[in-house]
Formats: C-alpha cells, structure tokens, sequence
C-alpha cells in the first residue's frame, strides 16, 4: 500500500504579511507567538528605504511575558508549492538573517499551541554579525527617519501606517505602533502646516489643494506603480 505524505507550511506574519502575503496560500489564522514583542530597529535599504536613508521596518525582540499578534498562513500541497512560497518569502525578507521556529496560540488563556513547527523570520540582534541590524532608538528619532525614508515600494511611513490599520482590523492593536504612528503624525502635522502656509504666501488666484494634508491622516502621498514591488515589500 502506498503512503500519501501531505506536506504543510505554517509561516507566521507579524509585519506587512498581515496585509500583504504576496503568495499563494490555502489558509489563514489570526493568533500569536508568545515571549516576543515588535520593536523597528531594523533597516530595510531597498523596499521602502536607501542605503543613504534606510527605512525602519518590523523584527522580533525577545520579551518574557509579551505576546505579538499578526497571522499563520498555510501553504499545503507538497514540496514544490513549498519551496516557491519560501523563495519568495527569503527574496522578499532579505534583511532577516534568521528563520525561527515557533509555537502559534490563538487563545491567550490556554498554554496549549494551536500550531506548533511555525516558521518565523528573525533578526540577529548584533550590528556586527547582522549589517541590518539598527538598534534601538528613542522615540522622536526613530518617528523622524520613518517620515523621511522611502525606496522603491513606497515611503516608510505607509509601512507604518498600514501596520497599524491591519492590527486594528484583526482586532488586536499594539501599543508601541500607535504611540510611534502617532508621533510620525505629529512630525509630518507640523511639516505639512509649514508647507501649507508658505504656499498660501505664493499663490494666484484660488487655493484648489493642500500640499501634504494626506501626511497628516497617513493616506499615501507618492502614486506608485504597485506591480512586482509592492509584492516584494517587507
């Protein structure tokens, strides 16, 4: 008789596979992994930053007691399905130098995992063995290189912002994220006011627009062709 193996691939997302997997995959789970928090200190140099100004984008501090919440995708269906999905994950995750496997919990009041063997990308948190490894930085500096920073993807700050709406959408906000998203706001707030009152000085005739109103909501300002590179976003 002959044994049929069915090859499963549980790949966790924390960041900007919330809202955008980018593969093909048979199902996803809203939960989270224990013992880890988000934190932005790493750089991401061709997504939605530059070598000259890199981006801060999503990794996994280790934290005792701290949960993080996003969501599991399943790619079923044998070794091929598997190792494209994990290709295109490795080319677009290209700043995590680590795959970690984890448990998965989808109720926070039960120590039992819902999945366990779930695939993780990480970071070495070591700025000489892990070149994208930023460290931390406080709050103003870090709400200030996420204004500015943008590649090929789009600008940092949608990163963020995006992040942020797709934890409210699953019904689980993170704290740090709003409090940073926030602090951006206020950056860009005052920068658009400037902006908004110098070109009223300038202008002819009736005002038709306000330049950089959509920083202050965080709707995107920059009309990008969202083909292969938004797929690739990290």
């Amino acid at each position: 008789m002959e044994i049929c193996t069915i090859m499963v691939l549980w790949v966790f997302g924390y960041g900007s596979l919330v809202w955008n997997p980018g593969f093909d995959f048979d199902e996803k789970v809203i939960g989270f992994i224990r013992d880890y928090r988000r934190v932005f200190d790493l750089a991401c140099i061709d997504h939605r930053g530059t070598p000259e100004n890199p981006a801060r984008t999503l990794t996994l501090e280790p934290k005792e007691g701290s949960i993080c919440w996003g969501a599991a995708f399943c790619i079923r269906g044998g070794p091929e399905r598997e190792r494209e999905a994990m290709e295109y994950l490795e080319r677009r995750e290209c700043e995590y130098d680590q795959k970690t496997i984890m448990n998965f919990y989808e109720d926070e009041d039960s120590l039992e995992p819902t999945l366990t063997g779930v695939v993780v990308f990480t970071s070495t948190f070591d700025k000489v063995l892990n070149k994208y490894y930023l460290g931390p930085a406080p709050l103003e500096q870090m709400a200030g290189q996420i204004a500015t920073a943008s590649g090929p993807c789009g600008n940092n700050r949608d990163y963020l912002f995006r992040l942020e709406k797709a934890l409210f959408d699953i019904g689980h906000e993170d704290d740090m994220v709003i409090e940073l998203a926030n602090e951006v706001r206020n950056i860009l707030g005052k920068v658009g006011k400037g902006l908004i009152l110098k070109e009223k000085k300038n202008l002819i005739g009736p005002m038709t627009h306000l330049p950089f109103m959509s920083f202050i909501s965080g709707v995107q300002v920059h009309q990008l062709a969202e083909t292969a590179a938004v797929a690739m976003d990290s």
